[in-house]
Order: structure tokens, then C-alpha cells, then sequence
């Protein structure tokens, strides 16, 4: 066996999790690479609400959904994460972060701990038992290590009898690698 790199295990997590049918949540469109993947995992039943504040993101993730042939499994909304429970009204399976800046744009747009913790907390009421929240933790950036820590606070904080939380990174390469942070619902929040 290999040892996955980060995104390869963030996608190995997310076809463990996702079925046809299910409704799911890209909440960084970003480019829309993990909006179509997920939206192929998700079926023609299933359905994907992509999130991003930036209309270059949105255009790129339609874009790429239209020319897969995906565009009928998926919502793109120009909006913050942090807004997820306005938009998304059924029950989640799955949902993923890519946590930064979008590459090749503005990097003063970011993402932020107050939206980022918002995202989590309201889909954690929103994630079925036996679904998974995937942050992909890009922290090299000016403000990075602020949310990366502020994550690790409160995802240390969760109740193990309801929560499962996962770290998963290499620590012997240099230059800030990135790093995944899942959070698998085992049970109902009391």
C-alpha cells in the first residue's frame, strides 16, 4: 500500500461516503474540480449545492459541471459557506472545504474562521449518521495559520460519542503542506 496524498485521500473519503442519491455540499467551489466529483458520485438523483463568494468560482464550477455533462446534479451558489443552512434545507451525506484562496485569483479573498466554524457547526445539524465534513487545510498563506488553529480548537472540542475527528498530514515536508480534517457524524446530537 502507498500512503495517499492529501487530496487523493479526501477523495478516497468522499466515495466511501457518497452514494447515488445522496445531497452533498462542495462549500469552496473553487475551480469545481471537487463540485464534479462529487456531483458523479452523487448521481443523477443525488444533487450538489457549490458554494463561493467569488463569481469567477462560480462561473469556472458551471462551466466545468456543463462540460461534464453534470450541470441538471448541481447548485451553484454565489454565497459564503457560512450561509449553507439558508440554501440547503435537506439532510447532507457529505460535504468538503478547500480552505484558502482560490488559485490564480485575488489572495486577499480568503477564507475565514468565523465563516469556516459558522459552515461546520451548521452542517454538522445537517449531516445524516455516517456522513463526513472534509476541510482540506491550506494554511501557508497570510491568515492561514490563524483559521488552521482556530479549527483544530474547536474540531478537539467535539464529543467523541457523536463526532469522529480525523487528522491526517505529512509532517516531514516543509513549506506548510496541507492537511485534511474530517469529521464523521456517528450519531445524532443530543
Amino acid at each position: 500500500m502507498k500512503l495517499q496524498r492529501v487530496l487523493q485521500y479526501a477523495q478516497f473519503l468522499l466515495k466511501e461516503t457518497v452514494r447515488p442519491g445522496d445531497i452533498v455540499v462542495d462549500a469552496t467551489a473553487g475551480n469545481g474540480y471537487d463540485t464534479a466529483f462529487l456531483a458523479q458520485l452523487a448521481g443523477n438523483e443525488g444533487h450538489v449545492y457549490a458554494f463561493d463568494v467569488q463569481q469567477q468560482a462560480i462561473s469556472s464550477t458551471e462551466e466545468r459541471v456543463r462540460e461534464a455533462g453534470l450541470e441538471n446534479r448541481v447548485t451553484a451558489i454565489l454565497d459564503g459557506h457560512e450561509h449553507v443552512a439558508k440554501h440547503v434545507l435537506k439532510p447532507v451525506q457529505a460535504a468538503i472545504f478547500n480552505l484558502g484562496y482560490l488559485p490564480g485569483s485575488d489572495h486577499k479573498i480568503i477564507t475565514t474562521p468565523s465563516t469556516t466554524l459558522k459552515a461546520i457547526q451548521d452542517l454538522l445539524q445537517l449531516l445524516n449518521v455516517g456522513g463526513m465534513i472534509i476541510l482540506v487545510v491550506y494554511h501557508g498563506h497570510h491568515g492561514g495559520k490563524e483559521e488552521r488553529d482556530a479549527l483544530i480548537e474547536y474540531v478537539s472540542t467535539l464529543p467523541q460519542k457523536y463526532i469522529h475527528v480525523l487528522r491526517y498530514e505529512f509532517i516531514n515536508q516543509k513549506n506548510d503542506p496541507p492537511f485534511i480534517i474530517a469529521l464523521e457524524k456517528v450519531k445524532e446530537m443530543a
